[in-house]
Formats: C-alpha cells, structure tokens, sequence
C-alpha cells in the first residue's frame, strides 16, 4: 500500500507535538500509511519487574508491570498473526516452546504493534527498537520477519556505565541493545562522527604549527604504485612515484602544505586535526552515559534515557523537519530530543503521567509558553481516499469469504450475513474494503465494539470458533 499513495496521502493524520495517552495498537490503526519518517521504540522487556518512579520526583506516579501473562486476547492476536504472517507466527510458538509463556505472550503483544509501525513507515524510514538480552534475540526474529533480513542495518550495543546484577553470580550487565532496520535501501542516513580520541591526537598529531597553533600529522606523498611514468619526478631533491602531479605539488608546497623536515628528506603532507571529521560512530556506543542521579535532565522516570543518546538515533536518521515517532513515549525523551534537533514529532504512551511530563520537559527547553497538543481520541485515517458506503462491499465480501462468518466460521446465506468493522469505528476504524468483514447476526451482536481479538476471544472461550 505505501508505494501506490500519493505525497498527499502521506501527510500524517495529526498535526506536530500531539502526545495521545492511550493504547498504542488502537492509536497507530488510525494513523496514515507511509506518514513518519523515523521511529525510536523503548517498550518494556518482559524482565519480569514492576517500575514506579520516586515520590516527590516529577515522574512521581508513572508505573507500569513488565511482566506478561498469556490470555485469550493473546491466544486471538496470535491466530490473526497466523493468518497475516505464517513465518511470524512460527517464530512466535516456537519462542514460546523455548522459553515459556511469558515470552510468548509479550511477543505477540510486540508482533501485532511492529506490524502497524511498519505500515506507517515511510519507504525512506528507519526504526530503532531499543531492548535488553532478556528478549533481543527473540526480537531480533520478529524484526527481520516484518521488515525483511535485508532491511536489517546494525545492532548497535549501548554502554550504560551502570551495571545491572552485581548482587549475582557472574558477568555484571552493562548494555542495552539498539536493532535497526530500515524499509527499503533508500534510507535517510547521515554519517555522524565523535572527536579524535586525545591519545590518539597526541601520538599521530605532534606536530604544532607556529603562529597558527593548529596541531597536524605529516602524510606519506609517496604513491605505492611504482608504475606511474606521469607521476615519476625529482620534488625538492628526492626521486619518487608520487600521489599528484608535479602542479600539484607545487602549489601544495607554495601555499605551505608541504613540509622538508631535512634536505634531501622525502617530503611529507601536512593534514590538520581541525580539518579531520573524527572518528566514525560505529555499533559499540560506550561514550553516552547513562542518567546519572544527579544529572540535570534526570526526572525520575523508571527507565528514562539520557538525551544524547535519542539525539545521535535522530541526527542518524532523520533530517530537519522529518517526523519523528515514539510509540511508548515515556517520559518523551524522543520528543524533546525532536523538538531540540528541529523535527516534527508524535508520541503515545499509556500513562497519563507521560502528556504531564512531556510538557514540563519541553517547556523547561523551549519555554513557559509552550504548546504540546495533548489527544485522548483514536484518530481518522484520512489516505484510503473517497469511501463509499461500507454496506455496498457486501457481494465482494460474501464472493471472498465464499458464504462462511468470520467469527463462527459457518456458511451461511447472502442475506443472514451482516458487514462488520474489524476495527470498530469507536476506535478509528474506517468504511475501506481492508477493514471490513461479514458476520452472522449472532456473532454481531456478539462482537459489538469489541476489537476483533477480544471478540475471537470470547468465542474461542465459549467454544464457538475452534
């Protein structure tokens, strides 16, 4: 669908800095295809803890349960991953015969959200899952099946400075992981670079030109090429296959740049410390802190990321005005990350406490009197186009279901079969053919407003739908 919609039909559905609290799978159904350039998740890491924040910390009240427990909703979105998504779903069982329930359970809670986030991506986007070795492998999985091992960029390994179960026999953990993924090999990237290690700058750059004061390292002219005739000649006394013409040299020499330490001494380049990008960010991060205690930004939220940590994700892969979403926002450490770096952003989280948080954050950094545009309802998908009335797709639906219920599953006649949202239109669902399905005029009533896997649910749970 992303490739055939149209720029307008990209525009995301909201305007910039709306914070929705709410159920992110609910929210992200309403959102446009193809509408968010850069997505950055935190979820939380089935680690089998509950978080709360300090009393008397500005995050005070934010809590949630990182431990997950298999229901017949989980069982429901698993039978609809199985029927969207064979390879998904046999990653999913088999990690739950590995490792148990509990990690089945959060998979599939994870499964049916990446596949959301992958349809509002755009083809030029990318996405940073942010997790611990508690399920990153498993995770690792479920990405490569939505996004396609191809798409697959890094993984990048964090370096929080603090360990984690130093009360335990063994290795102390230190790290998160970052996996990246983009939608297509036409990605936003831009090449982020950190400065020259000082030990490194004192041994290679020794040298200090005098009256400037810029440090530089001398550079071999010398080409290893030995078969180049046009670049053999005599250069202040020395014989050698050079790097560059003999013009070349000489306006190089003429303007300084070339330096003779001793006559007859092979002459040497001088390359500037101030004129070298540094060194290349790689996929081993241990120059970013964690929140320490004492830090400025710190706010008490149980699992708050440090800054520079969401602004080297988005200098990354986003440009100015990109549109920058953060599914489980938290204490919006994206959001202000976004709004500092000059893009436009989304979050949800399902916490109250985190619309309160992300205005006090934002309006420390950009002012009193700044506005955060705070949402509750589930938003309209505007890029399906003109939607005919959703009761004209009955034939096309009877034709494709060929006469069974989609909730029973028995065949019944044209006329004692109903059209149904699968998204009930309470929680932004639309008339499009995509979001439309028969039922009989039990399971309807049945269904009501519930979403399609609390309905599977109830029916699986009263033996009705096997």
């Amino acid at each position: 669908m992303n490739q055939t919609l149209s720029k307008a039909d990209r525009r995301p559905n909201w305007s910039n800095r709306t914070l929705w609290t709410g159920d992110n799978l609910d929210i992200m159904r309403g959102m446009n295809s193809a509408s968010v350039d850069l997505i950055y998740l935190d979820p939380p890491f089935n680690s089998n803890k509950n978080y709360s924040a300090p009393i008397g910390s500005e995050a005070a009240g934010a809590a949630f349960k990182d431990t997950w427990t298999l229901n017949d909703v989980d069982e429901a979105w698993h039978g609809e991953i199985a029927d969207r998504d064979p390879t998904l779903y046999a990653i999913i069982d088999a990690a739950g015969h590995a490792h148990g329930k509990s990690m089945k359970s959060y998979l599939i809670m994870m499964a049916v959200r990446i596949m959301e986030m992958r349809r509002i991506l755009k083809e030029t986007g990318s996405i940073y899952l942010h997790c611990d070795p508690t399920a990153s492998h498993y995770l690792k999985m479920l990405m490569d099946a939505v996004f396609g091992v191809r798409n697959f960029r890094a993984e990048i390994t964090w370096r929080r400075n603090r360990a984690k179960g130093l009360a335990f026999k063994g290795y102390p953990r230190n790290a998160d992981i970052l996996l990246y993924y983009s939608m297509s090999d036409d990605f936003i990237w831009n090449r982020l670079f950190l400065p020259h290690d000082p030990d490194y700058v004192k041994k290679f750059y020794r040298h200090v030109e005098s009256g400037s004061g810029r440090r530089y390292r001398l550079d071999n002219l010398a080409n290893p090429n030995k078969d180049r005739p046009n670049l053999t000649y005599e250069f202040l006394g020395a014989m050698r296959v050079w790097r560059w013409t003999k013009e070349r040299m000489q306006e190089a020499y003429d303007q300084g740049l070339i330096v003779q330490t001793k006559p007859g001494a092979v002459p040497a380049f001088k390359r500037y410390l101030d004129e070298m990008q540094g060194t290349p960010v790689d996929t081993i991060w241990d120059d970013v802190r964690g929140i320490q205690s004492h830090a400025k930004e710190r706010v008490g939220y149980p699992t708050q990321k440090p800054l520079a940590l969401l602004e080297r994700v988005i200098k990354a892969s986003s440009g100015k005005g990109s549109v920058v979403f953060d599914p489980f926002c938290g204490c919006a450490t994206a959001c202000v990350a976004a709004e500092k770096l000059e893009r436009q952003w989304v979050g949800i989280d399902l916490s109250p406490k985190a619309a309160d948080l992300v205005k006090i954050r934002l309006q420390k950094e950009m002012g009193v009197f700044y506005e955060v545009n705070h949402r509750l309802d589930i938003p309209r998908r505007t890029d399906q186009g003109e939607v005919p009335n959703y009761k004209t797709h009955k034939h096309m639906l009877y034709g494709v279901q060929e006469g069974i219920c989609a909730g029973c599953r028995y065949f019944f006649p044209y006329r004692n079969l109903t059209v149904d949202h699968v998204v009930p239109q309470v929680k932004g669902g639309t008339g499009h053919i995509t979001n439309l399905q028969l039922l009989c005029g039990a399971c309807n009533s049945k269904k009501g407003v519930r979403s399609q896997e609390e309905f599977l649910a109830v029916l699986i749970r009263e033996g009705l739908r096997g």
